[in-house]
């Protein structure tokens, strides 16, 4: 107990000191973390909904986004960060405050742990533990990458956990405990625990090799660290399991480019302190201290040769596998992210502030600060000229540098004097938070312009639970967008969804039907034409509209969410007009063949569409005419167009890019008396629409289809939290048709037959109708759960009974009653006869 109030002490003011650090970056700079309410706020919201019993969903489907998505592999990926969940005491509309708080929380353990670890790596003065922890708290990842996405930060607690259970290993102990750390870590965010593992282990590798052992102690070591990684991911195979599966069946990443060369001299100034370059590359600095102590390690010959030797090697391991395309697949799971080729820059940040302590705790000499301090001026020298590298960080290098280095000289020469060292320790502590708080103010850059308000979420929100008519239809926030997860921000049921799993499945289905994506399809949107909503029995929408909300509420009739279609029905994909028409049973369009009208020339491509070439400046854009029913409603639906589309009275922009960016279909207008409907394409590059772009709504076709629907569709609708049923009418022939994509995992029964997963009809679920079949009955389980439970449970048992065998064997051995007795007879005869 001696020795542990001080150590909590420690780690307590390292992580303390770095989370009011981050928060005072942040309330200088007068902004959340950037990026935070595009993905971290909805799903904040839709954890409130959940812990508040306000969700239509639950754990294992989400019926707000994509019109139904599987979401318990999305809870694993972006709720799963323990300090997540205590934000539901907080207010649902105070979402921002709720993920800066889970940042807060994660930057303090994260530190405090590594404070603890340092301290286990060598020993040293506590305090200085805590100076260089912050280095690593505020490292540059932190406030460019971590900050926006909670979960990813408690890759930042993993890493010093995983380090501390390799730790153990080393010292052939508390091999229980270790398991445990890597089941928290690998539970908490499995994409930052696989490369908080590697890290881990080569760390612990790197300590093997510093010190000679004996060959079966290493064999002995490496096997405790091997088993314990092994039965901690088991035990958390459900995370494992249910990730993996929904990966499969998840909508590919955008094509990414390869790495390209970004030169040494910008691989370099990522080490100084200074704003992010805006370029692709590793944000790694952990500020002016940690730098020069790592570069002074080669040059301290209080560290043995051998373990500077290893340390460094390490750091050049990493740093090449950070350049190299193979191995940065390798550390981002065989697929570069799109947008973020460095989330693993953090592993480096906490390789590099390991390294430095190694140097720091064996007290660097004169020699050692001369050659670090060289070393960093020649790193700043190659790095000029960089966009990162401006007058500021010119000033930091000097005047920083200065103060530094005086403090470690002062910490060397009057290391016997505990006035002079306190001094010192304190000096340098202020002029690592110091820099920390200038280099994360810097990185979390301008608030973002155009955000919405808080108050325009509070009515967009109010507006839909006052609209809500969940099951018997939809309520969706779309088109208007706040962020990409509308329908989590304001408990909607719409088809926006942003996430690394949504289904294949759901994303081809809305874009079949029209919808828009981006990101390749990894964000998809809401429908936005009369039949796409009545198709997904969207009664209530929100459409931009003036402030000071931005939005107005539209609403329309639709069918219910269960329809039937004819028996015999053949689904028609020639295009967009006829795969809505064949859901909705039956036709509603004029589909008319485009006809060039003048213009730079298409070049038709039969059933794969038109190519529109660019629209030379000042000409006329390419046209189209289309015959229609007058009276009629005309669309357009450009997919991939990039340009300015005009008919009608009507003019928008369209950014479509193939693959990456799909334009959802688009109101034209009234078609005129003449019948004739012409478009005009204004083409910035050139461009794909598809061979039948233009669509007519016949007059009043929709109001029949829609009374058809709901005569012929399903009475009461049933959800519960992953569960549909329908009631039918008597004697329905052909299939009941759910107005929800067909992800893996449903199954279904009709009547009184037994349960099996349903036939996919153009993308959405179908259950195919037998003789007095009068009900459906729907539920959804996802894949790899089961699989990932059975092996959980038996990781549980095998580490229980270690801890119980473990227990047993180091127990104090006990004597028996009967030796006891007689010994204690023989002491009280002795003592009578004396």
């Amino acid at each position: 107990m001696g020795t542990r109030w001080p150590e909590v002490r420690v780690c307590g003011v390292a992580g303390g000191a770095t989370a009011a650090g981050y928060a005072l970056a942040a309330g200088l700079r007068g902004t959340w973390p950037p990026g935070s309410e595009q993905t971290a706020v909805p799903f904040h919201a839709q954890l409130w909904d959940l812990a508040h019993g306000q969700a239509s969903g639950d754990l294992l489907f989400n019926w707000n986004s994509g019109y139904g998505a599987p979401f318990l592999a999305d809870f694993f990926a972006y709720l799963m960060n323990p300090f997540s969940w205590p934000t539901v005491l907080l207010p649902r509309d105070r979402g921002q405050l709720a993920v800066f708080l889970v940042a807060l929380l994660s930057i303090g353990l994260g530190t405090a742990l590594m404070a603890h670890v340092l301290g286990r790596l060598h020993t040293g003065p506590r305090w200085l533990r805590a100076v260089a922890a912050v280095g690593y708290g505020l490292c540059a990842w932190v406030p460019t990458v971590g900050g926006a996405a909670p979960m990813w930060l408690w890759g930042l607690v993993s890493l010093p956990l995983l380090v501390l259970a390799g730790d153990w290993c080393l010292h052939e102990r508390r091999w229980v405990a270790g398991t445990l750390c890597v089941t928290l870590a690998w539970a908490g965010n499995l994409y930052t625990a696989a490369m908080a593992t590697i890290t881990a282990g080569l760390v612990l590798a790197v300590r093997l090799a510093a010190v000679r052992r004996p060959f079966k102690t290493v064999v002995r070591v490496t096997g405790r660290a091997v088993t314990a990684a092994g039965a901690g991911v088991l035990l958390a195979a459900p995370v494992l399991f249910v990730a993996v599966r929904a990966a499969q069946d998840a909508q590919p990443e955008s094509p990414v480019q390869p790495l390209g060369p970004s030169g040494l001299g910008g691989h370099l100034a990522q080490l100084l302190p200074g704003a992010p370059t805006g370029h692709p590359l590793p944000d790694v600095s952990i500020g002016l201290l940690g730098l020069l102590l790592v570069a002074g390690l080669p040059f301290n010959r209080r560290v043995r040769a051998r373990e500077r030797i290893v340390w460094c090697g390490l750091l050049a391991l990493v740093v090449l596998s950070f350049v190299w395309t193979p191995t940065v697949l390798v550390w981002h799971g065989l697929a570069i992210p799109a947008g973020g080729p460095y989330r693993v820059a953090f592993v480096l940040s906490g390789l590099l502030v390991l390294t430095g302590w190694v140097s720091l705790a064996h007290r660097p000499d004169g020699l050692t600060l001369l050659g670090g301090g060289a070393l960093v001026l020649l790193v700043a020298g190659l790095a000029a000229g960089q966009h990162s590298v401006r007058v500021s960080t010119w000033l930091l290098l000097a005047l920083g540098g200065t103060v530094l280095l005086a403090a470690l000289w002062t910490l060397e020469r009057r290391h016997t004097d505990r006035r002079a060292g306190a001094a010192a320790t304190a000096v340098l502590g202020g002029a690592v938070l110091g820099g920390a708080v200038w280099s994360a103010y810097a990185a979390l850059g301008v608030p973002a312009a155009g955000a919405p308000s808080a108050a325009a979420v509070r009515a967009g929100h109010a507006a839909l639970q006052r609209a809500a008519d969940w099951p018997r239809a939809r309520s969706d926030p779309g088109p208007h967008a706040f962020t990409p997860n509308d329908p989590l921000l304001l408990d909607g049921q719409g088809g926006g969804y942003s996430s690394g799993y949504l289904p294949t499945v759901t994303a081809l289905l809305l874009h079949d039907l029209g919808a828009g994506w981006s990101a390749g399809g990894r964000l998809t949107q809401s429908v936005t034409d009369p039949v796409g909503r009545a198709l997904f029995a969207v009664r209530t929408h929100l459409a931009d509209g003036p402030p000071p909300d931005g939005f107005t509420v539209v609403r329309s009739a639709a069918p219910p969410l269960v329809t039937v279609l004819p028996a015999g029905a053949a689904p028609d994909t020639s295009s967009v007009w006829s795969r809505q028409e064949s859901l909705l049973g039956g036709p509603v369009y004029d589909i008319p063949g485009p006809v060039p009208a003048g213009g730079p020339a298409p070049a038709e491509h039969g059933s794969s569409g038109w190519s529109v070439p660019a629209t030379p400046d000042g000409t006329d854009g390419t046209a189209f005419t289309a015959a229609c029913t007058p009276g009629g409603t005309a669309f357009f639906h450009g997919v991939w167009f990039n340009g300015t589309v005009s008919g009608l009275g009507t003019t928008y922009r369209a950014d479509g890019e193939q693959p990456t960016t799909a334009v959802p279909i688009h109101e034209l207008g009234p078609v005129p008396a003449d019948g004739v409907v012409r478009v005009v394409l204004h083409a910035d590059a050139v461009s794909q629409v598809p061979a039948r772009p233009i669509g007519c709504l016949r007059p009043g076709a929709l109001a029949a289809a829609l009374a058809r629907l709901t005569a012929t569709g399903a009475g009461p609708v049933t959800a519960g939290g992953h569960t549909l049923t329908a009631a039918l009418p008597p004697g329905g022939t052909g299939t009941a048709l759910l107005s929800v994509p067909a992800a893996t995992g449903w199954t279904c029964a009709a009547g009184a037959g037994g349960f099996a997963p349903p036939r996919a009809v153009l993308g959405m679920i179908g259950v195919p109708l037998g003789a007095g079949a009068d009900r459906i009955t729907c539920s959804f389980r996802p894949p790899g759960l089961r699989e990932g439970l059975i092996l959980a449970l038996a990781s549980a048992a095998v580490i229980a009974l270690t801890a119980v065998f473990g227990r047993l064997r180091h127990r104090p051995t006990r004597t028996p009653r009967r030796v006891r007795r007689a010994a204690a007879g023989d002491g009280g005869g002795d003592g009578g006869d004396g």
